[in-house]
């Protein structure tokens, strides 16, 4: 439970100071009394204020005087002033020194309390973007992927261990996930970092142009060859070659790429040469190579050359801590891209960006919030500058979690764990109850959990 927020009131009568200490006492805040604008500033000098209130007439120090103090000291705390009607006008002025609102005397309890409510929720959402700015910003600091759930945790952890070996790595997950900023981090975490990263997507050339891209070709090799031209395995050499979209490789092409993972050399179209290169191979796909491999639509050595090590990227509907911290990010991205002042996000929008399924995952996300900037008329992007279908999405009833057929059995028990201690607020006392276990075993796998998959053996490594 968060504590009460801590006002205060500056006021030199009396008897308005002791109402108002009563009537926000009981709406739940912490209230602190002081009878001048001097005495506020010294009390608000000591810190731990989350909002001031006061009189803009006082001796010795006026509320205009403390509202310009108190903005020098703490800029993000709002001053609410209150004001007889002959001064309305220095309260409008006032409002441009930074005061968030002020009342004129006589108003009704009930016209304050709205007022602080508004002004704190303000607040809090300030901090709220704050705190997200900083943890994109420390995401940002990591690497080029982003992300703070226990799912995207587990993944770099895994990342984080491959990332100094030789072996090849598959990285599996539906379109539009990120495996490219996976392979880009495995790169980046690696001693080939100062080599070259080349990425190639395999299912966007045909057959014949891809060849030529990879292996390059010898002058005269075909019809249109005016000169030599190296290929990615070449440029690649000393860094990482990046297959996107694997499967997509033709029969043709899936022998010459296993020669180079088991030989390390390959001859250029039209050239008699062998060269040898040093390139690590990272390969994604968003397709199930094991049921390819038994329709005959993949070479069964080359998948195992392939899978040494398998990284799995999450779907963004199994993260959905990240959304917030994505969508800020593309906010800021988009926002410098088309020349506008956004601060953000609502706390509904974000609330209504969670509750979606997203199919087309971060992709799909990155689009959206695209579209969102630039038709966004306020300061912030609102549910209305969002497409129909996630406006109106329905969020999940609390406790109901999604696990989809074919999710390893550790990964559901993980997903479980994470889900429950979410619900709990952290409690394991309360998570282990629900669970039906002991304490001391959700502290055990969450350790594990945090540790990552060491113990486990590469996924689809090469039979004896």
């Amino acid at each position: 439970m968060s504590e009460p927020a801590t006002l205060l009131v500056a006021d030199d009568d009396p008897g308005l100071r002791e109402s108002l200490d009563r009537a926000l006492t009981r709406e739940g805040y912490r209230v602190v009394l002081a009878s001048d604008g001097r005495a506020a500033l010294e009390r608000f000098q000591g810190g731990d204020i989350d909002l001031i209130v006061t009189d803009l007439k006082m001796p010795g120090l006026t509320g205009l005087e403390l509202l310009r103090a108190a903005k020098a000291i703490a800029p993000d705390v709002d001053v609410i002033l209150l004001t007889a009607f002959g001064t309305v006008e220095e309260a409008v002025k006032a409002m441009k020194d930074g005061a968030y609102d002020f009342l004129t005397k006589p108003f009704r309890r009930e016209q304050l309390i709205k007022l602080i409510d508004k002004a704190l929720e303000r607040r809090d959402l300030i901090e709220k973007n704050k705190a997200l700015q900083q943890r994109l910003d420390d995401l940002l600091g990591q690497g080029a992927v982003i992300g703070a759930s226990p799912a995207f945790r587990r993944m770099m952890t895994l990342v984080e261990q491959v990332a100094n070996s030789s072996a090849t790595v598959l990285i599996q997950g539906e379109s539009g996930t990120g495996k490219e900023g996976a392979a880009r981090a495995i790169h980046e975490r690696s001693g080939r970092r100062h080599g070259p990263f080349v990425a190639v997507n395999c299912a966007a050339l045909p057959e014949t142009l891809l060849e030529s891209e990879l292996f390059g070709y010898e002058k005269g090799a075909f019809t249109g060859a005016a000169g030599r031209k190296e290929g990615r395995f070449e440029l690649a050499d000393g860094g990482t070659l990046f297959l996107d979209e694997v499967a997509d490789l033709s029969p043709v092409t899936q022998p010459k790429i296993l020669r180079v993972l088991q030989e390390g050399g390959f001859e250029r179209l039209g050239g008699t040469r062998t060269l040898r290169v040093d390139v690590r191979i990272v390969a994604a796909t968003n397709q199930d190579l094991v049921q390819m491999v038994r329709d005959k639509r993949f070479r069964e050595d080359l998948f195992y050359r392939l899978n040494v090590i398998t990284i799995n990227v999450p779907p963004l509907r199994e993260r959905r801590e990240d959304i917030p911290v994505l969508a800020h990010h593309f906010v800021r991205i988009y926002a410098a891209k088309n020349n506008r002042k956004l601060e953000g996000l609502t706390d509904e929008t974000v609330r209504q960006l969670e509750a979606y399924s997203w199919p087309g995952n971060v992709r799909e996300l990155e689009n959206v919030i695209e579209r969102a900037v630039v038709l966004a008329r306020g300061g912030r992007i609102e549910v209305a500058d969002l497409p129909a279908e996630i406006a109106g999405a329905t969020p999940l009833p609390e406790g109901v979690l999604t696990i989809r057929i074919g999710t390893p059995l550790a990964e559901v028990e993980a997903r479980l764990l994470e889900e429950t201690l979410r619900v709990t607020r952290g409690n394991k006392t309360l998570t282990a109850r629900l669970l039906g276990i002991d304490p001391r075993t959700v502290s055990r796998k969450l350790e594990r959990q945090e540790d990552g998959p060491a113990d486990d053996p590469p996924a689809g490594g090469e039979p004896a």
